[in-house]
Order: C-alpha cells, then structure tokens, then sequence
C-alpha cells in the first residue's frame, strides 16, 4: 500500500480518511492536468469546459449482482466499473473526462482492495484521457460503487430517438463475449479463457462513438443490458420499428465452444448478452459505415413488433433486466 501500511490491513484498522489519503496519493499520479483545477480533497472537483456540450452519466454496480468478489479481482472489478461509463458517454459521440466514485464497503474489506480497484478504475480512464477527480466513501454490508462520469462532445450528441425509417442499423464492438464468459462462471468453469477474461474485463470500441457521429449517426446507444433490448430502447424512442438480422453475426469460436458444452444456442449469447459494451447505432441509407462497424440490420416503419428478428417477431431473451 502507498503508505506502508499491511496488506491485510481492513478498512476498520485503515480508517475512512487513512483510505482516502492514499487513495488520494495514487490518483493524483494518473489524474489529467491544467482541466483540472481542483481534484480530490475538496468538498467538490473543479474543471475547466472549453467548448462543446457537456455530457453526464452515472452507474453502480452492487456486489452478488453485477460482480462477484471471487470472480474478478478488484483490479478487474475497477476496469468494468469504469468502462461502463466510459462506454455511455461514448455512446453519445462524446469523451469522457472526468469520473467521480462511491464506494460503500464493509468495515472488514481489505483496505488493498479498494487500493487495487482505483489502480484498475484509473487503467481504464487512461485508455480515453479521462482521470478519478473524487468520490466518497462509506461503510455497508456489501460493496456498492456508484460512478459518475462527466465528459464532452464537440458535435451535437447523438441520442436514442433520431433513427427514421430506412436507416441502417450497426455494430461496433464484439458481442456475447461477456455473456459466454458469465456462463462459463456460473457453471464453476474458468474456461475458455478468453470469454473469462472478456467478462472480467470489457473491451468497448472507445474511439467508435465520436467517428459514429462525426459520420451521420442517427441514434445510438451502449450495449450494456443485451443487443435485442438496447435495440428495443432505439426503436422505442425514434418511434420506429427495427429487424436484427442474424446472417450478419459470425460467431466466435469459443461462443460455438461454451454452446457445444452447455447445450445453450451460442447466438443466444450474441443476441441478449450485455456488457461487453459494444455500440449500436443507426445510419442513413446510402451511408458508408465507418471502419470497424458492421450492417446487423434495418430500420422500419413503426408497427405492431418494435423488433423482430430475421424479419418475424421473437419471444426468447432479450437481455438484462434488474426487477
């Protein structure tokens, strides 16, 4: 730990400020500079907005439901807390610059966990620039984060309404990985690995939600609760209807694996996995997709099913679902 103190020291035996101290002491060596005037420490952050719309998410994740302890390391617990909203403000067309983090833990924790999960949260921001800024910390009989994330767009953000009739609908990112991965856990497995680690870690396409929409995107939105679902978001708030076409998905071999072993349909995985936080968007017809997305569908008008698949209605899984 930053000051010396044992690794297997407990929140209880660091106390609330001694974690903040050195939580403090470790962010202040990855935090971004001169748009930063005032960073941990203060009642508040202070930044400095140049230009551009200013966009703001906030997520949580609560221990047994959207990680497990035994499952990820806090390293990993860090990173996914981080891209999820990274992942949301990228899927405005926008960057993220600063986040801010709630932690709520019980008093026996490790004190190094949490050390752990801030390395692993300021990994992440510093694939996009961004920077941990603040935050606040409590005790509670499990380990809840809520994460604030705050950035810019420097052209006009793309929301989940504007899909119109005849667009196109898009992918970036892979998909399904996390959710194979899941599975895989939940069954006692660590293999493959690759989907272990997808779910540990997610991989979104940082750089894809500013080229969307510098290239005409017409609606977009993170895939964090299931492809079909976030789908259902789109059409659902453009007032449209929407066909996933599954000829457009190749399915990686270690999803086709995972099906072969569990008896599950590993496009099932595709189709309602979340979390791997891929984009999906719409584009005008005649548009020229930008490198890394994929065509995965159409856009129509709005009729009895807000989205089919392969052109008929579907009554499997659609994705996440908290209540």
């Amino acid at each position: 730990m930053t000051s010396g103190t044992d690794r297997d020291a407990t929140l209880a035996d660091v106390g609330e400020f001694g974690l903040i101290a050195q939580i403090s002491d470790l962010v202040a060596r990855t935090a971004p500079g001169e748009e930063v005037l005032v960073g941990p420490g203060d009642d508040a952050a202070v930044m400095r907005v140049r230009k551009g719309h200013v966009v703001v998410s906030t997520d949580m994740l609560v221990e047994g439901r959207h990680f497990r302890r035994d499952w990820a390391e806090a390293v990993d617990v860090g990173a996914r807390a981080a891209a999820q909203n990274l992942s949301d403000i990228n899927a405005m067309g926008g960057r993220a610059q600063w986040l801010t983090v709630g932690l709520a833990a019980p008093a026996d924790l490790p004190a190094q966990w949490a050390l752990d999960f801030t390395r692993g949260f300021a990994e992440e921001c510093a694939k996009v620039g961004a920077g941990l800024v603040g935050g606040d910390l409590s005790r509670a009989d499990q380990v809840v984060i809520s994460v604030t994330a705050i950035g810019a767009c420097t052209v006009s953000p793309v929301l989940r309404s504007g899909a119109a009739p005849g667009d196109v609908l898009a992918l970036c990112g892979r998909q399904g990985w996390s959710a194979g991965g899941l599975a895989v856990l939940g069954r006692g497995f660590r293999s493959p690995r690759v989907l272990v680690e997808a779910y540990r870690r997610p991989a979104p396409p940082y750089d894809a939600g500013q080229v969307a929409a510098e290239a005409g995107a017409t609606a977009m939105i993170d895939v964090s609760d299931g492809l079909l679902a976030e789908a259902r978001h789109l059409a659902d708030d453009s007032g449209v209807s929407i066909d996933v076409t599954t000829g457009a998905f190749e399915v990686p071999e270690p999803l086709l694996a995972v099906g072969q072993a569990t008896g599950a349909d590993p496009l099932q995985f595709i189709l309602s996995g979340g979390e791997d936080h891929a984009l999906l968007a719409t584009f005008p017809a005649g548009t020229g997709l930008p490198e890394g997305w994929t065509r995965i569908g159409t856009v129509g008008e709005r009729g009895e099913e807000a989205v089919t698949v392969d052109g008929a209605p579907y009554d499997g899984p659609t994705g996440w679902s908290h209540f």
